[in-house]
């Protein structure tokens, strides 16, 4: 069991709360934690019920149901916050395991939210072929709910990235000239 999951009681709450405070302002109904999560409803609705007696979220009714946002006026917030935000991440193997059931890839890179690039416009680039977009789907949203936000990605093959490259695209600039780091290099880009 994850040692952070530990300090707080489950893995569960852990992950509600890096989904409330990666995600701060935004209100969600149980059902869309549920999904974001990928936990149990009862799971949920008992950790909710938890992070709602401890302060650190608020219910609100609204027209179509109940929904739930964190408490800005927790007064450890900023210190939970950032807290999670510094004991939060997946090894590198993991990523890599995890979006590997994809395809035959031959570049990952990581830059936005896991180098702290805001210039980004995507927080992982993945190049390979034969991917399939369902796998590799299914795979970042397990990524998601472990760190608790949406992540934004790209997907290549690898005849597209080399073209992208050789015509300076935006996008692949974004990455590649921002801080990033590389999971898995079989293009060779490290050498040129």
């Amino acid at each position: 069991m994850d040692p952070l999951a530990r300090l707080f009681g489950s893995a569960a709450r852990l992950k509600l709360l890096r989904l409330f405070l990666f995600n701060e302002g935004q209100a969600f109904p149980a059902s869309e934690i549920v999904t974001r999560t990928k936990t149990p409803k009862d799971t949920v609705r008992r950790e909710l019920a938890a992070l709602i007696a401890a302060n650190v979220i608020r219910k609100r009714s609204v027209k179509g149901g109940p929904q739930y946002t964190v408490n800005a006026r927790f007064p450890h917030l900023y210190a939970l916050t950032t807290f999670l935000r510094t004991t939060t991440s997946l090894g590198d193997t993991e990523m890599l395991a995890s979006v590997k059931r994809a395809g035959t890839l031959r570049l990952v890179v990581l830059s936005g939210m896991f180098t702290g690039a805001v210039e980004t416009k995507i927080d992982m680039l993945i190049v390979g072929d034969r991917l399939n977009e369902k796998a590799l789907e299914n795979s970042v949203h397990k990524l998601e709910a472990e760190l608790g936000r949406e992540l934004s990605y790209a997907t290549f093959s690898t005849e597209d990235f080399k073209y992208r490259v050789s015509v300076y695209d935006r996008l692949i600039r974004d990455v590649l000239d921002y801080p990033n780091r590389i999971l898995l290099d079989r293009i060779g880009l490290e050498r040129q």
